[in-house]
């Protein structure tokens, strides 16, 4: 047994000075900080000092994988070292559920990502899913992302999914002039940004052979969807521009709103018990790298409900801790977005994302003492898969030390 004591409790409701016990994978106690402890008199007792104790990250919508795996447009790196140096990497950002975010574009989609080569992204989800056989530190699921011009692969995934390898799933359309390119000099300037050498009439071709291309029925996307959330897994809408869009998304099942492009569809997403989300980067930022919603200005407003890294980790926490501090957001609610909320929008609300006794010890130790919050300490299943060490009280002496030693043996 290990009793975390003296902490800054974070639960889904309020925040409190107290101790938290853990036996085995669960929580089996919550103690105010003014409760005795004599009862565990065989339990590993760690002193955190008032660091936060919250619940482990939970990352619905992250592609950052593929930046491990294809550090280079044409390198590819073994898929299973890979997610494991992203395990490392995910858990110094607090995140301890994560769901890899694979796109699936057709195959003429491609030459300048060849980590979505649909080829690879198969791969990648068999070897996720091969994880739980493999030394692994946190939980790895598979978002599949799903691009509605891809007519091919359906029973494919399917297959997928019947077998329980897809965690969640997402539509989307990419198609230049709406959703997340609604802004068609925005979408230029992204090609530009992967090519240089494209010019005007490049892409121009580009955008008329792309909204040409062919689609998945209306009915053969309700029949995906519909396949999906007949086995539990929850699905989401992406890039949602219009009340229109929205309203027909909700009407074939999905549970989520990815990335509302706007206040309006947020605010209409939330009315109608949707989970809305919005990324980290964007929200650490105070504004969309594609000159859509702020999420600062959709957290504000109470229409976003989940915050997810998006292609950068490390942010999560930070923004958290920025939104409180800077933004007056209560903290625990701010840590919903980031643990309960998107436990619950997947379907694993009952086992993790919370606080509370019974739930599996997914837990975070965190040290806010400088500028940036820091991981302390991290449990997985009850036990501690991460410890570090700020020291925030002697760092100036240590580094001193250090330009002593430096200088008394003349390295330049």
């Amino acid at each position: 047994m290990i009793i975390l004591k003296n902490g800054t409790i974070v639960k889904e409701d309020e925040v409190f000075k107290g101790s938290v016990a853990i036996e085995d994978d669960k929580i089996i106690k919550i103690l105010r900080d003014s409760e005795d402890l004599s009862e565990f008199k065989d339990a590993e007792i760690i002193d955190v000092d008032g660091y936060y104790i919250t619940p482990g990250l939970i990352d619905i919508h992250s592609d950052y994988i593929e930046n491990i795996i294809s550090p280079r447009p044409i390198t590819m790196m073994d898929n299973m070292f890979s997610l494991r140096e992203a395990e490392r990497i995910l858990l110094t950002c607090g995140i301890t559920t994560m769901y890899h975010s694979i796109s699936l574009y057709p195959e003429d989609e491609y030459g300048r990502k060849e980590v979505r080569n649909p080829k690879n992204v198969i791969k990648l989800i068999e070897d996720i899913n091969k994880l739980d056989s493999e030394p692994h530190i946190i939980h790895n699921k598979v978002h599949l992302r799903y691009e509605v011009c891809n007519t091919t692969q359906v029973d494919e995934i399917k297959k997928l999914m019947e077998e329980g390898k897809i965690h969640l799933f997402s539509v989307m359309d990419h198609t230049p002039g709406q959703g997340q390119y609604k802004n068609l000099k925005i979408y230029k300037d992204t090609m530009k940004s992967y090519d240089a050498k494209l010019s005007e009439e490049d892409l121009d071709d580009d955008i008329e052979s792309k909204k040409a291309r062919k689609k998945l029925s209306i009915e053969d996307i309700k029949d995906f969807i519909n396949y999906a959330t007949d086995r539990d897994i929850s699905v989401a809408s992406h890039d949602d521009d219009s009340i229109e869009k929205l309203e027909f998304m909700k009407d074939l099942g999905i549970r989520i709103s990815e990335f509302p492009l706007n206040l309006e569809v947020a605010r209409e997403a939330k009315k109608k018990g949707l989970y809305t989300i919005a990324g980290a980067p964007n929200l650490m930022m105070g504004k969309s790298h594609s000159g859509n919603l702020s999420a600062r200005e959709g957290v504000l407003d109470g229409s976003i409900s989940m915050i997810s890294s998006d292609y950068y980790p490390s942010a999560m926490l930070v923004s958290i801790f920025n939104m409180w501090e800077n933004y007056g957001v209560d903290l625990n609610e701010m840590f919903n977005m980031v643990t309960i909320n998107p436990a619950r929008a997947t379907g694993i609300g009952d086992e993790v994302g919370s606080i509370e006794e019974g739930k599996y010890a997914d837990l975070l130790v965190i040290n806010k003492k400088g500028k940036f919050p820091a991981i302390k300490m991290a449990f997985i299943d009850g036990h501690k898969v991460l410890e570090t060490s700020y020291r925030y009280d002697n760092w100036k002496k240590i580094f001193r030390k250090r330009s002593n030693y430096r200088r008394r043996f003349k390295i330049k």
